[in-house]
């Protein structure tokens, strides 16, 4: 080992102490407290699978981030694919207003769907008065709420991700294409959609993961009524003290987090982005 190399690995050491303080040993004393808690066994991940409760917050968890991700993909697909189409000029306006709910609080977004959804709401009062409907909807305080919540939350991170890979398709392929006489619709399904296929599978992993363990949105949203993983190991730690079956809870989240990204990995795709962004 070089000087240099033995100076660099110095340098690595204060974060390695840092990650092993604030995150190792924290994941370990949640899987200490899940065996030990409130007696030493298996008892608390038994009652994971047997506990009737536990299994509806787990099924509307995973509905829940299903459509979720189906939906952000195709709407930040959508705007990604017209973000790499625009003028230079307009191509920046956009990247702009994709990127100004970034600057802007999660629970300032939460109360503002509230304030367009409820029944009483702005959506609701302009559906009423043009006379669509005649009663109000109810469009909040359910999965419906929740949904559009977290799809509003999460497209930002989807459209960058996918317009970073959108842009960087040789537009050379496309022309090629039609100029051995591709139609448009077979240009998008045969070039734009397998050569973004990368692009998809990293905002897909980011969207299911951060849903699994979204807190925020869904317990303003969902007002206790859509109750989700998250909020359910919060609730068992602040309110009802059964620590035990939190930590278990939260371990098989980490343990579904991390099988899921095991698994996404031995994806050709996914294993393209990553080795395209090494390049």
């Amino acid at each position: 080992m070089t000087s240099f190399q033995r100076w660099a690995f110095c340098l690595t050491v204060p974060a390695a102490l840092l990650t092993l303080c604030l995150y190792v040993l924290p994941i370990l004393q949640v899987l200490a407290l899940s065996f030990t808690e409130p007696t030493v066994g298996l008892g608390n991940y038994v009652a994971l699978f047997q506990n009737a409760a536990i299994g509806r917050v787990v099924r509307t968890t995973v509905f829940v981030s299903a459509v979720t991700t189906v939906l952000t993909i195709v709407m930040s697909y959508a705007v990604a694919f017209a973000l790499v189409h625009m003028p230079p000029a307009t191509r920046r306006v956009a990247l702009f207003m994709v990127m100004v709910p970034f600057w802007i609080s999660v629970l300032v977004r939460a109360f503002a769907w509230i304030t367009i959804l409820r029944r009483n709401g702005v959506l609701n009062s302009a559906l009423v008065g043009s006379g669509a409907v005649s009663q109000p909807l109810e469009l909040v305080y359910n999965q419906f709420g929740v949904i559009v919540g977290m799809v509003h939350y999460m497209m930002p991170f989807a459209i960058m991700l996918l317009y970073a890979n959108l842009s960087e398709i040789d537009l050379r392929i496309i022309q090629a294409a039609r100029s051995l006489g591709a139609r448009p619709v077979s240009i998008f399904f045969r070039v734009w959609l397998p050569l973004s296929m990368p692009g998809l599978a990293i905002a897909g992993l980011f969207i299911v993961i951060f849903s699994l363990g979204f807190l925020v949105t869904p317990a303003i949203l969902g007002a206790g009524r859509v109750l989700m993983v998250a909020e359910y190991i919060s609730v068992q730690i602040s309110s009802t003290l059964r620590w035990g079956v939190a930590t278990a809870l939260s371990t098989m989240l980490l343990l579904v987090v991390g099988i899921l990204i095991a698994l996404a990995m031995r994806s050709p795709a996914l294993r393209a982005a990553f080795e395209g962004g090494r390049k």
